[in-house]
């Protein structure tokens, strides 16, 4: 059976299917899986052994360039591999209109959540067969849902993401833990002031701190949380199959809603996970197996989880901004990670 899977983006959406890829090399062993996802985030599938093919697509950077004649010429390529196979079954993952589209230029019939599952309804409309998932579920279990009810089984068991990755080296030689500060959402940071001082914590502990870094605003928050530290290293630039590696290297990782949180989860690094307006219900960081995990949360304020990108508050309304992260402070994120170390036997 070849299957063809369209998840494109984003960087944690993607993350969230693999779960279900593991489930189908479990009950459907003969399936021979394709997928088709955006080019940043083609390493993602790449590390699950149960995925044969990866079709980077570059639908973003195309609408922003569509009259350059490239453009059109990345387009043709990606239509003519895309076209290549006859699949014995297309499954947008997604639910969006663009994936859908993208599903129905494969050769294959398509299925698809229903119309009151995708998130965008008129997706549902070109599948052969839309299938009903409860909204209400988090994002995990809803592809699990998704992919057991279109091939007929049913997932059952904890999340296995199935990415196969070998720990850094280096970073696994000496007691390091990663700080994932960047997020896209300005209502999602935890206050830069905030990682600093737990930066100060660690390094007053005998631990070395790694901090990423993708664009010039991480960069430079990046390299004032290790001047603070005194002892760290900045992770600059780094594709998603090292980022990873590092990962996997560390003995936890401290993070705010974002990609690379729910990377970590995936390598099963120890995890401290920071929520403020986003749900962790519906998209909350989901750990692999046993693998130690501490969500911390506030409930202070009647608007949380707001969901919204932007802060409703003003900034001289509460110590520290945005005010849903209030109460946790870096004494309390140096707890829960103290734990999580040793429960790693780090």
């Amino acid at each position: 059976m070849k299957l063809l899977i369209v998840k494109m983006s984003s960087l944690g959406d993607v993350i969230h299917a693999l779960p279900a890829i593991t489930d189908i090399a479990l009950h459907c062993p003969d399936a021979e899986i394709h997928w088709v996802v955006e080019e940043a985030f083609a390493a993602i599938p790449d590390m699950h052994p149960s995925v044969s093919s990866t079709i980077p697509t570059a639908l973003r950077r195309w609408r922003s360039r569509l009259l350059n004649a490239g453009t059109w010429r990345e387009a043709s390529r990606f239509l003519k591999v895309l076209r290549q196979q006859q699949y014995d079954l297309v499954i947008d993952a997604q639910g969006l209109i663009k994936s859908a589209l993208i599903g129905g230029l494969a050769r294959g019939s398509m299925a698809g959540f229903d119309a009151g599952s995708a998130r965008e309804r008129l997706a549902s409309y070109s599948y052969g067969t839309g299938y009903a998932v409860e909204r209400n579920l988090h994002a995990v279990d809803r592809q699990r849902r998704l992919f057991g009810a279109i091939l007929g089984f049913s997932p059952d068991g904890p999340a296995d993401y199935g990415l196969q990755v070998a720990p850094d080296a280096a970073l696994r030689a000496r007691p390091t833990v990663m700080l994932l500060h960047g997020t896209t959402w300005a209502s999602k940071h935890w206050p830069e002031s905030c990682w600093i001082e737990l930066a100060r914590i660690l390094s007053g502990q005998g631990i070395r701190v790694a901090v990423p870094a993708g664009n010039l605003p991480e960069r430079a928050r990046a390299r004032r949380i290790i001047d603070a530290s005194g002892d760290g290293m900045m992770l600059e630039g780094l594709g998603l199959g090292t980022l990873a590696s590092c990962l996997a290297g560390c003995v936890a990782a401290v993070t705010v809603d974002s990609g690379l949180g729910h990377l970590a989860a995936a390598v099963r690094t120890p995890l401290v996970s920071l929520f403020g307006p986003t749900d962790p219900d519906l998209t909350g960081i989901r750990p692999a197996g046993a693998t130690p995990h501490q969500l911390l949360v506030s409930d202070h304020l009647p608007c949380i989880p707001c969901r919204k990108r932007t802060c409703q508050f003003s900034r001289d309304s509460s110590r520290i901004y945005p005010p849903c992260f209030e109460p946790i402070t870096p004494e309390t994120i140096w707890q829960a990670l103290s734990t999580q170390i040793e429960g790693s036997g780090g």
